[in-house]
């Protein structure tokens, strides 16, 4: 059996990932979780030493609520279930790819129950909240100067603003998606776009006209000199936008705007939801989103089944005429 040390078989299990083509999101989500689970340990210890109570420890501290980092001061919070979810998945890929290995006999994830992620409250923008939003990121927060007049002006950024907006909101892609599109992944003519989903896998989603014209006015007036292969979207420095740059983005426009839990995913559950409710069917919205299940789907057929009871409540003649 080899005699490798924790962090040695991470840096040969990333290699394996990184040769395998795995998304640089999946592998960041990987590395992090091993970075915690380092500092949790405090020693570079061998893999096949590790037992599986302080891997129990190790996600039951995750769980302990701390105070995040930075000047604000915010509650301190404990990582959700889902994220917690998220890293023993890591650990067990990690304990996977070592007993495949050689390096570990015993695959000590497999000992450890699953935690149960939270079964959070969908909750979709309203056509008011997408007003604001665009409006919000079209001018800057009212300011003041000496000797005059309150006033803003308008962002230099307010056209990519609308187009990030418009194109999750018409399409219901993932952050990293929306991250990882190309100027050439737009096809204006055809009015699609072309997204590299989970497992590397290709959709080519439609896109409305209103998107199209948003994306050909950015494209033509902030991109116009850009070779095709360059990234849609570009960040305040002008580097690519990557997905927490995004949800920086879209959390500063949600504030501005009063808009709350302003979050690229709940743009994602906004197009599911009425794309439901205006006629689509669930096989449709599955391909559309990228899933491999019906699973997620279900969860929003039941939500526009309850919009749709709640309307019919506020709207059938027979009640509303006492009948």
């Amino acid at each position: 059996m080899k005699q490798l040390t924790l962090s040695q078989s991470i840096e040969g299990f990333l290699l394996e990932k990184q040769a395998q083509h795995l998304s640089p999101h999946t592998v960041a989500d990987y590395t992090n979780a091993f970075r915690k689970f380092q500092a949790y340990l405090g020693a570079d210890v061998p893999l096949a030493g590790i037992t599986a109570d302080q891997i129990k420890g190790f996600l039951g501290d995750l769980s302990t609520p701390r105070a995040p980092a930075g000047a604000a001061k915010r509650p301190a919070k404990g990582l959700s279930n889902k994220t917690i979810l998220n890293i023993h998945t890591g650990l067990s890929a990690l304990w996977t790819w070592a007993v495949a290995e050689g390096i570990v006999s015993q695959h000590l994830l497999r000992q450890i129950p699953r935690p149960k992620p939270e079964k959070r409250a969908i909750t979709p923008f309203s056509e008011e909240d997408i007003k604001t939003l665009l409006a919000n990121g079209e001018r800057s927060r009212t300011y003041t100067r000496p000797g005059k007049r309150a006033c803003d002006h308008a962002v230099a950024t307010a056209l990519r603003n609308r187009a990030i907006i418009l194109l999750l909101l018409d399409t219901g892609v993932r952050a990293s998606e929306l991250a990882g599109l190309a100027i050439k992944d737009v096809d204006l003519t055809n009015k699609r776009i072309l997204v590299l989903g989970k497992g590397n896998k290709e959709r080519t989603l439609p896109i409305s006209p209103r998107t199209a014209k948003t994306l050909w006015r950015y494209l033509t007036t902030e991109r116009k000199d850009e070779p095709v292969n360059a990234p849609l979207f570009l960040g305040s420095e002008g580097d690519p936008l990557n997905r927490d740059a995004l949800l920086k983005l879209l959390v500063r426009l949600g504030e501005k705007a009063g808009v709350q839990d302003c979050h690229p995913h709940r743009f994602r559950h906004t197009f599911a939801v009425n794309f439901l409710r205006n006629g689509g069917n669930a096989f449709e919205l599955q391909m559309a989103l990228g899933h491999t299940t019906l699973e997620m789907v279900q969860t929003y057929l039941s939500l526009a089944q309850a919009d749709l009871e709640n309307a019919h409540k506020r709207a059938s003649p027979v009640e509303k005429w006492r009948l």
